[in-house]
């Protein structure tokens, strides 16, 4: 019996062999062809043993993964070797020095990749979903290839996961959802994407997926007819112009229907575009190209009327991917919308294959797509403040991010997510210009930092060697790229406020005759309630621990008595974390809008917010303020139904905060007194001045300033200074 299985299979591995060699995409020449052989006839030997669940010869799977690669997504030669060979290492004797000696050293890297990825180790803390993606991606900068492959790894193995037990079905299924959809989009792999998506979808919720699946087929022959009878209108007219075309017809995914569904919240019926038309000509020149697509648009609005919100020009300025295409809706017969996409056999087979087709047709220009995303992508990895969680979610954002195009004052563009702001564009342009801000002009006016950009606005960025950023810029920041950046930078002048913030407080403890050494420092760090040492230098050098609280401090320790019971009582001498590299958030304050309003608020019971959650603020009709955290499960609808009652709200750590104060100031009125005030003011370092309002009447003199301190002893400082200005009589605080 065995020898009979393995004759039929042996027959199958030859027609495999020769269907992998036609179906590739790439022309290959004889050196590549017998690049394949031997790595077939390796993979063939090497998995000899090995049995799928399903109970076929394993070789099966890594021969799909490379007809995959080679015809659905259009690789090189050294790409299908590798995807035949990539589970080699993994499960059998091969090892990598022997894949490097009988295929060279690509090969054996991109494989070397894909095996990292499977064996990730688990790290006990961290979404391991997380920190696999995170690795992944790390392999990236070796091998654009390694990803790709592991994409195909994954199609295959959600196209034959029928035999695996269910709570494993909806594990890999949920991953994919997750990371590689998402993944194969970005990459240009649109027909993949939507394999993996509607495969997700049929693991995660088997029965919507079988329902739409069942809903399409029923329709499927009015769907046709109904394209049918949309395309016969046009096809005159197309002919007339003597164009060569194909019109194809196609229905939307099921993962697609079903998004469209929730996001919209209406039926299978009611979703309107449930499939577009393709209209797929051939030019015979790049030049032509442009100008047959906008004839073949103007023909289809003769005869049908476009919708003017939802014309998209990928052809003008691609996609970051590289897709091109003109996307119209317009109303087809019986008032129904229809999606016409109109391609070049160019475009299509970009839009189709994504990466690999770029090579096919490309010309010497600049073509920094992919390799631009690329590079964006090296930049958020070796960014090691974000953790892994931050890192998917931060990249997830940039996936599926729509993208708007802006333009630099010299006119160069520039592709930015959705939602980016005037700061993110000064990230985007260099780190160096985005940490040395001063403000920003779009379209010649100066707008604040957190003006969110449109696509086409012209933006100028304003520097000064003296800017640097304030925590205050976490707010206007969204892409991931300045974020991470904003808060190195921060974290950099903390640890630099310590530094002096040591060498201060060392002075201020001589002259009350104490040493600063360690068992010193893990008292303060307890005295003042904080975790780090770090904290305490912190503190010290920002002013907010000051000599009144060292005098306290110096009183608490020399009462010996007291402190003796206290040690015997207290815990250990040693915090645990005292030595942290770090300065700790207190959360111990909660603050609304803008102006970071302290106000009265009650936490709600559906979410539970702790300090230091991301949180809003819903302004309720009996209840007041309830805070709800970001990810509520009814954060979407309060913030889409009610979005006029939502408040930003933040936690903050009120010991590290500048808060304002304001000062009423009276006194006779002389010539060049406002001139003094301010200077005053000015010159007292660690102050900013927000509101300045001085009125005189009949020789005396009224006024109010506003200012932003670190703490009390810098301000009382400053109104000390006020009251001794010639002419001034009272200086109250509000």
């Amino acid at each position: 019996m065995a020898e009979e299985v393995l004759e039929s299979e042996k027959k199958e591995l030859a027609k495999q062999y020769k269907q992998l060699l036609k179906i590739s995409y790439r022309t290959l020449s004889a050196a590549d062809k017998k690049l394949i052989r031997s790595a077939f006839d390796v993979a063939v030997d090497a998995h000899k043993d090995q049995r799928r669940k399903s109970g076929e010869a394993y070789v099966f799977h890594p021969i799909a993964v490379a007809k995959i690669v080679a015809s659905e997504i259009g690789l090189d030669a050294t790409s299908i070797a590798a995807a035949l060979l990539h589970d080699v290492v993994e499960d059998t004797d091969y090892t990598l020095a022997d894949l490097e000696q009988l295929f060279g050293e690509t090969v054996a890297k991109i494989v070397d990749g894909l095996t990292k990825i499977s064996q990730m180790p688990y790290d006990g803390d961290v979404s391991l979903q997380a920190e696999n993606f995170r690795k992944m991606l790390l392999t990236l900068n070796e091998d654009i290839r390694v990803i790709i492959i592991k994409i195909a790894d994954r199609l295959h193995n959600m196209q034959t996961m029928d035999s695996m037990p269910s709570h494993k079905q909806v594990k890999i299924a949920s991953e994919t959802l997750y990371i590689y959809a998402p993944l194969a989009h970005r990459i240009g792999l649109y027909n993949i994407k939507t394999q993996l998506e509607d495969l997700g979808l049929k693991y995660t919720e088997p029965e919507v997926y079988n329902d739409i699946l069942s809903k399409i087929k029923e329709s499927k022959e009015e769907q046709d007819a109904y394209i049918e009878s949309f395309t016969q209108v046009i096809k005159d007219s197309l002919d007339a112009e003597n164009l060569e075309y194909e019109i194809k017809g196609r229905p939307k995914s099921i993962f697609s229907i079903r998004r469209k569904m929730i996001a919209q919240n209406v039926s299978f019926d009611e979703v309107y575009d449930k499939f577009a038309v393709r209209i797929i000509y051939k030019s015979n020149n790049i030049e032509d190209e442009k100008f047959i697509a906008w004839k073949v648009y103007s023909i289809v609005t003769d005869h049908f009327r476009p919708n003017p919100t939802r014309l998209r020009d990928w052809i003008s300025s691609p996609k970051s991917t590289g897709y091109e295409a003109l996307h119209i809706t317009v109303m087809g017969p019986k008032g129904r919308w229809v999606e016409v996409q109109i391609r070049s056999e160019r475009m299509n087979e970009i839009a189709e294959k994504g990466y690999a087709a770029h090579f096919k047709y490309k010309t010497n220009e600049k073509d920094d797509g992919l390799e631009g995303w690329l590079n964006k992508l090296q930049e958020t990895l070796e960014n090691s403040e974000i953790s892994a969680i931050d890192f998917v979610e931060e990249f997830k954002l940039n996936l599926y991010a729509k993208e708007i195009f802006v333009f630099s004052p010299k006119g160069d563009l520039y592709s930015l997510p959705k939602g980016a702001t005037a700061l993110d564009f000064a990230f985007h342009i260099h780190t160096e210009v985005g940490l040395n801000t001063r403000g920003t002009k779009v379209n010649g006016k100066l707008t604040p930092l957190s003006h969110v950009l449109k696509s086409g606005d012209q933006v100028e960025i304003i520097t000064s060697e003296k800017a640097k950023p304030s925590a205050n810029w976490l707010d206007y920041a969204t892409t991931g790229k300045a974020r991470s950046k904003i808060k190195s930078s921060l974290k950099e002048e903390q640890k630099q406020i310590a530094s002096e913030g040591k060498e201060i407080l060392a002075r201020k403890l001589k002259s009350l005759k104490i040493t600063l050494d360690e068992r010193t420092v893990n008292q303060l760090v307890q005295f003042f309630k904080l975790k780090t040492s770090l904290d305490l230098f912190y503190r010290v050098g920002a002013g907010i621990i000051d000599n009144t609280q060292l005098k306290a401090f110096a009183a608490s320790r020399s009462n010996a008595l007291v402190s003796f019971f206290k040690n015997k009582i207290r815990k250990p001498d040693k915090p645990a974390d005292v030595d942290k590299d770090e300065i700790s958030v207190k959360y111990d304050q909660l603050v609304f809008g803008k102006d970071e309003q302290h106000l009265d608020y009650v936490l709600a019971n559906c979410c539970n917010p702790i300090p230091g959650d991301d949180v809003f603020g819903f302004v309720t009709v009996n209840d007041g303020i309830k805070v709800h955290k970001q990810n509520c499960p009814n954060a979407l609808q309060l913030q889409s139904n009610y979005s006029y009652r939502i408040m930003p709200a933040k936690w903050i750590d009120s010991t590290q905060r500048e808060f304002k104060a304001q000062l009423k100031i009276s006194g006779i009125d002389a010539v060049g007194l406002v001139n003094e005030v301010t200077k005053v003011v000015s010159n007292n370092l660690h102050i900013d001045m927000k509101k300045v309002y001085f009125d005189s009447d009949d020789g005396i003199f009224n006024g109010e300033i506003i200012v932003v301190v670190k703490n009390k002893s810098i301000l009382d400082n400053l109104v000390q200074n006020l009251k001794k200005i010639n002419g001034i009589d009272k200086v109250t605080r509000v």
